[in-house]
């Protein structure tokens, strides 16, 4: 009778798989030593709440990945006809992930492996003998799979547009309703694929309307809240992270205790910047922070916590100057812009595609500003296939001149832009899109040295940066002048042919 009591009691226990997660599976742990799997406060949270489709935003080291790695073995071998699939960031951490799946069946009790018996295909692939198996690549188009790990996916995204577009299409595609997809990741900046699937679940989960198995659930696992994030010891706290540490306390609500705040004061040390983006303390924060490889988003960052990106008035006294990106086969992006004092105000921005440069004039037109000058590349005195004129002498049949910055090589104009971010305020609503770009604007990833090139990516956020430079490379000639043409809402453009630049006779000619 005891017997029979000991296996209806190993029945029942086996059939609770919160009870097989805390109890059937070793994992290494940072020492190396070998370690009963037991789910942390993060790990439970997740496995509790968890939905068909989970966008992961966390603090690092909180163990998520370990977590769905042992969710996927455990399905797998109590499952039949199950497919699970693991995209890692790069090769050598998807040799690592799975290293860590075959550590966790190798040491599972004998009776359960006989059971379950694997074969190991590759150094990737792992199939059991119930026709269920774990495949980890870095890309997995092709295969169908019930289960779906996307890991470190904010950094593929940020380093790599090219796989982050192949596993949107190709590996997700994979993934019918009702399956069990998780992507986790640190943030990598407020731009990217991965931060466009958290700012839609996030959005999802704020607006509290009902989940459909095909939306996403977003999941946001602070610092602050893991309990191995303390210090026991006396530190000495800079002012600007006592300042930092009593925001969160009157502005969001989280007191820190002493150790804690010893923990990341430490930790500070060595990682300065990129604190926000490895150990966010909130969500926003985490896209907020510096991002390696980004041209300009510790100048956004400073800009914001200095207050100037906010509320920036049109002062109607003051004329408007513009800069304009012109996209022959793409992208149009326009700057407004007006010069006051020292300060240059951003007062508004407009990006669109696929139209002819008279819609452009007449968005020009119809703004209810007084533009003095319009600023456009030199590439405008280029001539188009379609009507045999440049862009210049286009403009002008409209009633508008266009002055045309001299050549600069990409790298002085950011250079240029760089040295005086300073002086720039953003208006946060009417310029959101374009402060957007500016922020998502980065250096392109070369794979297969490991390194950042010196060329940008192309992406949406080019265009609104190539205006932004050649934005500040016109302030040398943008300060209001009363005898230089302008657009007046009430009157129409005013004095055509005034401009410090302008085309002449096939020729570009400087006053």
């Amino acid at each position: 009778m005891t017997r029979e009591n000991d296996l209806k009691i190993a029945q029942q226990r086996l059939g609770d798989r919160k009870w097989r997660l805390n109890n059937l599976y070793y994992i290494q742990n940072k020492q190396g030593e070998k370690q009963l799997f037991k789910m942390n406060w993060c790990q439970e949270l997740l496995f509790n709440e968890m939905w068909y489709l989970n966008c992961v935003l966390k603090a690092r080291q909180l163990g998520v990945s370990t977590f769905v790695t042992i969710l996927f073995l455990d399905a797998a071998i109590f499952n039949s006809d199950v497919s699970c699939g693991i995209v890692a960031d790069n090769e050598e951490n998807a040799k690592y992930i799975f290293r860590k799946i075959k550590y966790a069946y190798d040491n599972l009790p004998e009776e359960l492996k006989a059971l379950r018996s694997a074969r190991v295909d590759s150094a990737k692939e792992m199939t059991f003998t119930n026709n269920s198996l774990i495949r980890v690549g870095t890309s997995l188009r092709g295969s169908t799979f019930n289960y779906l790990l996307i890991s470190e996916f904010g950094k593929v995204a940020s380093e790599d547009l090219k796989r982050a577009n192949e596993i949107l299409t190709g590996t997700l595609n994979t993934l019918a309703s009702g399956q069990f997809c998780f992507v986790e990741s640190t943030s990598r900046g407020k731009s990217g694929a991965f931060f466009d699937l958290c700012k839609t679940a996030q959005d999802l989960k704020d607006s509290k309307i009902k989940l459909t198995p095909l939306d996403w659930k977003f999941f946001f696992f602070a610092w602050h809240l893991h309990p191995e994030y303390c210090l026991n010891s006396d530190v000495i706290i800079p002012s600007d992270l006592d300042e930092y540490f009593a925001e969160l306390r009157e502005v969001h609500g989280i007191a820190l205790t002493r150790t804690q705040k010893a923990w990341y004061a430490k930790k500070y040390q060595t990682n300065f910047e990129d604190m926000k983006r490895e150990f966010p303390s909130l969500a926003s924060e985490a896209f907020e922070a510096n991002v390696e490889g980004h041209y300009y988003s510790k100048y956004l960052t400073k800009a914001r916590e200095e207050g100037r990106i906010g509320n920036v008035a049109h002062d109607e006294n003051l004329p408007v100057f513009v800069s304009i990106d012109l996209g022959f086969s793409d992208s149009t992006s326009v700057w407004f812009y007006q010069v006051v004092g020292q300060e240059v105000h951003l007062i508004d921005f407009y990006e669109n595609s696929g139209e002819p440069l008279p819609h452009y004039l007449k968005i020009l037109r119809d703004k209810p500003y007084n533009i003095q000058k319009f600023f456009v590349p030199h590439d405008a005195t280029t001539t188009e296939y379609g009507s045999g004129l440049t862009r210049v002498q286009i403009a002008r049949n409209h009633g508008i001149t266009f002055t045309v910055l001299p050549k600069l090589s990409l790298q002085e104009g950011i250079d240029n832009v760089r040295s005086i971010f300073g002086k720039f305020w953003f208006d946060s609503k009417r310029c959101g899109e374009g402060i957007r770009s500016l922020d998502a604007y980065r250096k392109s990833w070369d794979a297969t040295h490991g390194c950042w090139r010196d060329n940008p990516v192309h992406d949406f956020s080019s265009h609104a940066a190539d205006s932004f430079r050649y934005l500040a490379q016109s302030l040398r000639h943008s300060r209001p002048q009363q005898d230089v043409g302008y657009i007046s809402p009430n009157r129409g453009f005013m004095n055509p042919m005034q401009s410090i630049r302008h085309y002449s006779g096939g020729k570009t000619s400087i006053f």
